[in-house]
C-alpha cells in the first residue's frame, strides 16, 4: 500500500537523517506510531525511526546524535529544530520482570525488528520519501477494522512488558476500537500482573487516558478487564456502591465518575485526576442511616478522600505540588453545594483560590451527571464575571499588613496572623469604608486580643 504523504516540516527534516543512513548503506524507514497516524490521516506527535546502522556508527554521520538508550541502540538526533529517535533494527527475548529483556540482539532483518513490538497497528514501517508501506503483521487490516490486537501471541506479548495490558486500553480508547478477542482473553487473565509496574509508568499510562478523547470508555475497559483493580483499586471499589436515588437517578459511585469524565472538557491533568478522585472516599464511608429503607450517606467522604489521593499520589509518583494540588480540590468539592448561602469574603476567597478553575469544572460534571441542577455553577459564574469586571478584582491587595501594624507601634506575635485574616475578611465583605477605617480596627483588635488596650506593647 502507498499513502500520500503531508507536507510537513518535521518529515523534511527526517528525510535527512534517513537520506544520511542510505547513502552509509544501511536501511532506514519509519517506524510505530508516526506510520499509524500517517495511515489514518494524523498528524503524528513522533517520527521515530528504524534503522539497521550499528549504534556506534550513528555518530561518525550525525554531530548532534545523542544515545539516550545505548543498551538498546536508541539514539536521540537533532535536525533542522527537531529531534527524532533513531532506533538500532533489534531482536528482545528471555524477558526478566516484566518489562526489561535479558537478550538484545542486533539484526539486519527489519521484520525481525518488527516482530518484538506491542500492538499490529504500530508495527508497521513507511518510506518517507515514497509513502510505501511495509506491513508484514496485518496493521492495515486491523485499522481498517479498528481492532487493537497484539503482535504474536498476546499473552507472550503482556508478559514481556505488563505495561502493553495498559496501553493496549489506551489506544483502543483513543481511537474508539475494539479489542481483539484473543487479546482481551489475555488481558482478563493476565490482569492482576499490572500491580508489578512502577508507580510512575502507571500514573503516565492512566493520565493519557484521562486526557485523551474518551476517558470514559478507557476506565470502564480497565474496569472490565480487572486491571482497574490492579493498578487503582480505590476507584474500583467504587463499582457496587449505591447513591441516594433522588440525588444519583444514575446509579452508583462507579457510573457516577464515568459520566463526569464523559463530560469534562479539556482538562489539565489537575482537574482530570479530581474528577476521577474526587468520590475515592465514599465506599470507604458508606452508611444507612436509621432501619431498613433508611438514607444513603456518606458523611466525611470528602477528608477521607484527599487522605486517600495523598497515598496514591505517593504511590503513582505525582510531584508534591501536584499531589498537594488534586487533595485540596478533593478535600473541598462538597462546599460547592452551599455556594449561594456563602458570606461574601468566603465566597471571594473561593473564587479567587489557586485551583478554582479546576473546582469549577468538577463541580460542573459533578452535576450534569447526577441531578443536572445547575443554579450553583451560573451563580459561581455570574460572581466571577462581576468580581473580575470590577476595579479591585476577585482578591485585592490587603489594606494591612503586618508591616502596618508594626509601623502602627505593635510588636510581631502569634495575633497577628488571625487578625489579619479577620480584617481580610471583613475588607472583602464590604464592611470596611477605607485603609484607614481598617488599620484602625485591626489595632485595635490586636491590643484587645494581647490585653494592651492602653498602651503601645513595646518594652
Amino acid at each position: 500500500m502507498k499513502i500520500k504523504l503531508p507536507e510537513l516540516p518535521e518529515l523534511v527534516a527526517v528525510r535527512k537523517i534517513i537520506r544520511r543512513i542510505n547513502e552509509a548503506g544501511y536501511a532506514a524507514a519509519l517506524v510505530g506510531g508516526v506510520v499509524r497516524d500517517l495511515v489514518m490521516g494524523r498528524k503524528p506527535h513522533d517520527f521515530d525511526v528504524m534503522t539497521t546502522m550499528p549504534p556506534d556508527r550513528m555518530p561518525e554521520f550525525f554531530d548532534s546524535c545523542r544515545m539516550v538508550g545505548a543498551s538498546f541502540g536508541v539514539a536521540l538526533i537533532r535536525i533542522d529544530g527537531f529531534e527524532f529517535e533513531v532506533a538500532t533494527a533489534r531482536m528482545e527475548r528471555n524477558y526478566m520482570d516484566g518489562r526489561h529483556p535479558g537478550d538484545v540482539r542486533y539484526t539486519d532483518d527489519p521484520g525481525e525488528d518488527v516482530l518484538r513490538r506491542d500492538f499490529t497497528i504500530n508495527a508497521m514501517l513507511c518510506n518517507p520519501f515514497t509513502g510505501e508501506i511495509d506491513d508484514r503483521v496485518g496493521g492495515l487490516a486491523d485499522l481498517s477494522r479498528g481492532v487493537v490486537r497484539t503482535v504474536g501471541r498476546p499473552a507472550e506479548r503482556f508478559r514481556e512488558d505488563y505495561l502493553r495490558m495498559l496501553r493496549a486500553v489506551r489506544f483502543a480508547a483513543r481511537f474508539g476500537f475494539e479489542i481483539d478477542p484473543e487479546t482481551r482473553r489475555a488481558l482478563v487473565e493476565l490482569a492482576p500482573l499490572a500491580a508489578r509496574i512502577s508507580g510512575e509508568r502507571i500514573r503516565l499510562e492512566l493520565e493519557a487516558i484521562l486526557l485523551g478523547p474518551r476517558p470514559a470508555a478507557g476506565f470502564r475497559m480497565l474496569q472490565e478487564f480487572g486491571l482497574l483493580a490492579a493498578v487503582l483499586p480505590e476507584v474500583a471499589a467504587q463499582r457496587g456502591v449505591a447513591q441516594p436515588p433522588e440525588f444519583h437517578p444514575e446509579g452508583d459511585v462507579f457510573e457516577h465518575t464515568m459520566l463526569m469524565l464523559e463530560h469534562l472538557a479539556y482538562p489539565d491533568p489537575i482537574t482530570a485526576w479530581s474528577v476521577l478522585l474526587h468520590d475515592v472516599g465514599k465506599p470507604g464511608t458508606f452508611r444507612v442511616s436509621g432501619t431498613e429503607g433508611g438514607r444513603i450517606r456518606f458523611f466525611g467522604h470528602e477528608e477521607l478522600g484527599a487522605d486517600l489521593v495523598a497515598e496514591i499520589g505517593d504511590r503513582l509518583r505525582f510531584s508534591a505540588a501536584d499531589r498537594d494540588a488534586v487533595a485540596e480540590v478533593v478535600r473541598g468539592h462538597m462546599r460547592m453545594a452551599a455556594v449561594r448561602e456563602m458570606r461574601p469574603a468566603k465566597l471571594r476567597r473561593l473564587l479567587g483560590g489557586t485551583y478554582f478553575s479546576s473546582e469549577l469544572e468538577l463541580h460542573r460534571v459533578d452535576c450534569l451527571s447526577c441531578h443536572g441542577k445547575m443554579e450553583g455553577f451560573v451563580f459561581l459564574l455570574d460572581r466571577l464575571r462581576e468580581y473580575d469586571s470590577s476595579a479591585t478584582g476577585v482578591l485585592p491587595e490587603p489594606w494591612v499588613r503586618g508591616r502596618d501594624l508594626v509601623a502602627a507601634g505593635l510588636r510581631p506575635g502569634p495575633d497577628f496572623r488571625p487578625v489579619l485574616d479577620w480584617i481580610y475578611d471583613r475588607q472583602l465583605g464590604g464592611e470596611l469604608a477605607d485603609r484607614g477605617a481598617a488599620l484602625r480596627l485591626a489595632v485595635a483588635e490586636c491590643r484587645r486580643r494581647s490585653g494592651d488596650a492602653a498602651g503601645t506593647g513595646r518594652d
